[in-house]
């Protein structure tokens, strides 16, 4: 068995495979005899059908099968022992290959175009700029996330007067002429908030109102184009909402009020973690310190957008092997056509000019992913989602239960391996290029994203 590669070009070569019989004769008998133990046919025990006829129906297929897995295995291996760079995978040559015959032949040779990463050299110096921006997080905005912190930690109690806020649970009962419609609808455990209720006539008939009141108001017009609401509140179907106009009287039984939490010790061991902080101030810093945490996956988003274009204009222009390329992308995907490998192929070679270049930079310097970075980096995403839901600290059991389930899944694995890798080489070009650091403010930098989202 021989395999060698013939360059076409400095990106593009054609890998030959040459397969004789005795590369595959005593496999393949091996495999025709295993196969006979498995065969059932009218007149023979099973097991016992002879070789020759085994031979006869099925050798065909077993030598294909057995010459297509060697082919395959040689060329992994050689392209693998011999360091060479390919991208995407060897497609089957349109020009050299001879037909291939597994009725009259014995030896093969199979022929494949492969599409070779381009030589790229460039140099990264302190005259290279970039800019990374940081939200500044001022006193508005530390506010804003205490109060969110501080209904997200309250209680709620009961009270005696109706609030738009509070949460009113009473019995609604149908009127038809001022008095309980007969067989009209009856619910026992009508819940409703007056801040959403949209008719504001509606609404004021129960903001004051006490335990026990009696209000008679109009659901239809209270939840006015809220018909998924209105159905729910009367427990009825969606399509009866149109032709429910009555009047209904609430009687108020239970008024529940939000409360949100005290700035007192307790508060603050719950949101940022026992003895942390002990006053207001050190809060209010930590809290600034935890916006600051939260957007700065963000600005290291719009800095990696920012080293994408500086990193693939410095590496200049780059020759691909286009037509295998292409072949292969129209190879790989049976759903896709001609037409659309074409239109989409621009996209694939700048996403592969920064692939390539990253891949560079990380292999000259050494910048290597270890299981202790991917546990790292999963934990902080763990931590994240569930910062978003205000919980900012995560018990020990629970963080390790949801890290392992994400290490379970080969997509997340791989996915945690990408930010690890972008991390480390933003940390490294941080050090090997010149950083200007810009403060700008939360609307400037929603601004920057959605240019980002754009181009």
């Amino acid at each position: 068995m021989n395999v060698s590669l013939i360059n076409n070009d400095a990106v593009s070569g054609i890998l030959k495979v040459d397969i004789v019989k005795n590369d595959y004769a005593d496999q393949l008998n091996k495999n025709l005899h295993k196969l006979r133990q498995k065969v059932n046919m009218p007149g023979f025990r099973k097991g016992m059908v002879p070789i020759g006829i085994v031979n006869k129906l099925y050798r065909k297929q077993a030598m294909a099968e057995e010459v297509n897995k060697l082919v395959s295995e040689k060329l992994l291996s050689y392209i693998r022992e011999n360091g060479i760079n390919i991208l995407g995978e060897p497609i089957p040559n349109e020009t050299e290959q001879k037909e291939i015959n597994f009725d009259t032949d014995e030896d093969f040779e199979f022929c494949f175009d492969i599409a070779l990463s381009p030589e790229i050299d460039f140099k990264l110096t302190k005259r290279d700029k970039l800019s990374y921006y940081k939200i500044k997080i001022d006193d508005e905005a530390a506010d804003k996330q205490i109060d969110a912190y501080r209904k997200s930690f309250g209680e709620y109690d009961k009270a005696d007067k109706i609030e738009a806020e509070d949460l009113v649970k009473g019995v609604i009962v149908e009127l038809e002429g001022g008095v309980p419609k007969p067989a009209g609808i009856f619910v026992e455990d009508a819940i409703l908030m007056p801040s959403y209720v949209k008719g504001k006539m509606e609404q004021k008939k129960f903001l004051g109102s006490k335990l026990e009141d009696k209000i008679v108001f109009n659901p239809y017009k209270a939840f006015k184009g809220a018909e998924a609401e209105l159905a729910s509140f009367l427990k009825i179907k969606k399509e009866d909402v149109k032709d429910m106009k009555s009047d209904f009287s609430f009687v108020i039984k239970e008024i529940t009020r939000h409360k949100i939490a005290e700035l007192n010790q307790e508060f603050f061991d719950r949101v940022v973690g026992p003895d942390t902080v002990t006053n207001e101030d050190e809060f209010r810093n930590k809290v600034k310190d935890i916006l600051a945490g939260q957007y700065a996956p963000q600005s290291d988003y719009i800095f990696m957008f920012d080293v994408r274009s500086m990193l693939t204009r410095k590496a200049g222009d780059i020759t691909f092997a286009e037509d295998v390329l292409k072949r292969w992308m129209l190879i790989s995907d049976e759903k896709t056509t001609k037409e659309a490998v074409d239109n989409d192929y621009p996209k694939v070679v700048q996403d592969l000019k920064y692939h390539l270049v990253k891949e560079k930079i990380v292999k000259d310097n050494d910048i290597k992913v270890e299981k202790e970075d991917i546990d790292a980096i999963a934990r902080r995403v763990v931590k994240e989602q569930f910062a978003q839901y205000g919980m900012l600290t995560v018990p020990d059991d629970m963080l390790n239960k949801y890290v392992d389930d994400m290490m379970n899944k080969q997509e997340t694995v791989n996915n945690l391996v990408n930010r690890v890798i972008d991390e480390k080489l933003s940390d490294f070009l941080k050090n090997k290029i010149t950083i200007n650091e810009k403060e700008v403010t939360s609307e400037e930098f929603g601004k920057l994203l959605d240019e980002q989202v754009e181009s």
